[in-house]
C-alpha cells in the first residue's frame, strides 16, 4: 500500500544514513585525534585508566629531572673526593720523605700547606646549584620513584644520599648525656718511668754452672766461675747492655739479682730464663712490672706507654665526643655518623698528635683477641696527668680534622703525620668509595625510570589510540555507504510523486 503520510521506505533510508554519518564522524575523529578513546564518553573505564596512568608518566618525567640533578650533584662530589686522595696522596709523599733527617724540612713543610689550602679550595668549590655532599653530615633525599598500591594510594620513594664531611673542622664538643663509662685510662698520671723485670739467680751454685736470659727474643748465657750468685746477676746484666737493644736496660744489683728495665713506647719486651746446674740452683723473675713474690721463668715487660681503653659493645653515635687530658689541657674528637670506636681512637691521636706536644706520641692499637680499640699516649719528658671522659650531643669533628695541622718540622711532627696521613686518607677513599656507590645506584634508577616511562606510554597507547590502517580502510567504507545511503534516501523520497500518476 502506497502512503503520502507514511514513507516507510525514506525512514529506514534516514536511519540507516544517519548511522552511517555517526559511525563516519567517530571515525574522522579517531583520523583526526588519532585516538580511539579520546574522552570518557568513547570508553569511560579504559579513560579513567588511561588518565591515572597518564599522570604516572607525568610524574615519572619529574622523578627523571630529579634523578638527574642528583646524578649531577654526586658527580661533583665523587670528583671532589677522588681529587682530594690525589691531593693527600701527594702530602703523603711529603711527609715519607720528611722522615730523612738530612733533608729540607721546612721547604717540605711549605709544600705541605700549599697542598692543604688546594684541599680545602676542593672541598669549599664542590657543590653544584648550592648544594655540597662534601660538608656537612645531613643526608640528602634523591626523589627516585612514586609507587602506587592496590587501593590506589601513592607513595614517594627516595634514595638516600649519606654526606661525606671533607672539611678540617673540629667539631664542637657536647654537653650531653655522659659517655665516661665507654673509655677507661690505665694510669692517672703517664711519665717516662721505666717498666723493669727483677731476675733472681739463687740457691746452691757451682762453677760451669750455666744461666740463661733472653730479652726480646735475644739470648745470652752466663758460665759461673764459683758460687758467688752475685757474679751470675752482675754477669748477665753486662751481657744484656752489650747487646745494645734500643730502650732496654740491665743493671746488676750485686745480690744475685738483676733488673732489666725497658723504656719502649709502645712496644712489650719478652723475657725469659733458664739455668743448668750442678746442684739445685735456679734463675727465676720474681717481680714483673711491679708485681713480686712471682716465681716465673718468662713473662713481657709492658710497654712505657699509658692507654685509653674503648669500650666493646658500646655503639658510636653522631656527636658523640670524646676528650683525653694530658697535663693541663683536653684534646677531644667528636664522632661523625657510621663511625665506631676505631675512628675515636684515631680521631683522638689527631687532636693530641695536632697540639705538637714535646715529648708526647701516640699511636692506635687494637687487640688482637678482644677486637679492642685503644689511643696509646707516651711521655718521654716529666709525669703529666691524664684522663678521658666523653659526651654526647656534639657536633661532628671533620673527615680531614687534623689535616690543617701536619706539621714536619721536627722529628716527633714528621713521625705523627705519617700515621695520621693514613687516616685522613682512608677517609677519603672511604667518601669517594660512598659516592661511586651511591652514582651507580641513580644511574640504574634513572635507567629504569626511563624504560618504565616507555613502557607506560606504550601501554596507554595500545588501550587509547587508534588503529589508523584499519580507521583508513573504515573510513573509505563509510564514505562509500554514505553515498549509498543518500541515494537511497533520494530514491525513497522520490516514491510518493508516482502517486501523483494515479490522479492524472
Amino acid at each position: 500500500m502506497s502512503s503520502i503520510l507514511t514513507n516507510n521506505g525514506a525512514m529506514v533510508a534516514l536511519q540507516t544514513l544517519n548511522s552511517i554519518n555517526s559511525n563516519l564522524s567517530k571515525t574522522q575523529s579517531m583520523i583526526s585525534t588519532g585516538k580511539d578513546v579520546a574522552s570518557a564518553k568513547d570508553n569511560s573505564s579504559v579513560w579513567a585508566i588511561s588518565k591515572v596512568m597518564e599522570s604516572d608518566v607525568a610524574g615519572f618525567n619529574a622523578i627523571s629531572d630529579s634523578l638527574a640533578l642528583g646524578e649531577s650533584t654526586l658527580s661533583v662530589a665523587a670528583q671532589a673526593s677522588e681529587t682530594v686522595t690525589d691531593l693527600l696522596t701527594n702530602i703523603k709523599e711529603k711527609v715519607v720523605a720528611s722522615q730523612e733527617e738530612n733533608v729540607d724540612r721546612a721547604k717540605i713543610q711549605t709544600d705541605i700547606d700549599a697542598l692543604v689550602g688546594q684541599v680545602k679550595s676542593v672541598v669549599g668549590a664542590a657543590q653544584f646549584n648550592g648544594l655540597s655532599l662534601v660538608e656537612g653530615t645531613d643526608d640528602v633525599k634523591i626523589l627516585s620513584s612514586l609507587d602506587r598500591a592496590s587501593d590506589g594510594t601513592v607513595t614517594a620513594s627516595d634514595i638516600t644520599v649519606n654526606r661525606m664531611d671533607l672539611s678540617t673542622s673540629a667539631g664542637t664538643y657536647g654537653s650531653g648525656t655522659s659517655l665516661a663509662s665507654n673509655a677507661t685510662a690505665s694510669a692517672a698520671a703517664v711519665s717516662n718511668t721505666a717498666n723493669t723485670a727483677i731476675v733472681t739467680v739463687g740457691n746452691t751454685w757451682a762453677a760451669n754452672d750455666v744461666a740463661t736470659l733472653s730479652v726480646a727474643g735475644i739470648e745470652v748465657s752466663f758460665t759461673a766461675a764459683g758460687t758467688a750468685v752475685a757474679d751470675v746477676g752482675d754477669g748477665l746484666a753486662g751481657l744484656i747492655n752489650g747487646l745494645g737493644i734500643e730502650g732496654v736496660t740491665a743493671t746488676g744489683n750485686g745480690d744475685g739479682t738483676l733488673t732489666v728495665s725497658s723504656t719502649k713506647a709502645f712496644e712489650g719486651v719478652s723475657v725469659s730464663v733458664g739455668e743448668t746446674t750442678a746442684g739445685d740452683g735456679d734463675v727465676l723473675i720474681t717481680t714483673l712490672n711491679g708485681t713480686g713474690s712471682l716465681t716465673a721463668t718468662s713473662g713481657d715487660i709492658d710497654e712505657r706507654a699509658e692507654n685509653i681503653a674503648l669500650s666493646t659493645s658500646a655503639a658510636v653515635k653522631e656527636g658523640d665526643g670524646y676528650k683525653v687530658t694530658v697535663g693541663g689541657s683536653s684534646y677531644n674528637y667528636v664522632a661523625g655518623k657510621g663511625e665506631s670506636m676505631e675512628d675515636v681512637a684515631k680521631g683522638l691521636k689527631t687532636a693530641i698528635d695536632s697540639a705538637g706536644l714535646a715529648d708526647i706520641s701516640t699511636t692506635v692499637a687494637k687487640d688482637a683477641t678482644t677486637g679492642q680499640w685503644s689511643l696509646k699516649v707516651d711521655n718521654a719528658g716529666s709525669s703529666l696527668a691524664f684522663s678521658v671522659t666523653g659526651n654526647e650531643d656534639g657536633k661532628a669533628s671533620g673527615g680531614l680534622f687534623g689535616l690543617d695541622s701536619i706539621d714536619v718540622t721536627s722529628n716527633s711532627g714528621a713521625d705523627a703525620a705519617l700515621g695520621n696521613i693514613e687516616t685522613l686518607i682512608n677517609n677519603s677513599i672511604d667518601a669517594a668509595a660512598s659516592f661511586g656507590s651511591a652514582q651507580g645506584r641513580i644511574e640504574t634508577q634513572s635507567t629504569f625510570i626511563s624504560n618504565l616511562t616507555d613502557a607506560l606510554t606504550s601501554g596507554i597507547g595500545s588501550m587509547v589510540d587508534a588503529d589508523m590502517e584499519e580507521a583508513s580502510a573504515k573510513l573509505q567504507a563509510l564514505q562509500v555507504q554514505q553515498q549509498l545511503g543518500v541515494q537511497s534516501l533520494s530514491i525513497a523520497n522520490q516514491a510518493p510523486q508516482s502517486i501523483l500518476s494515479l490522479f492524472g
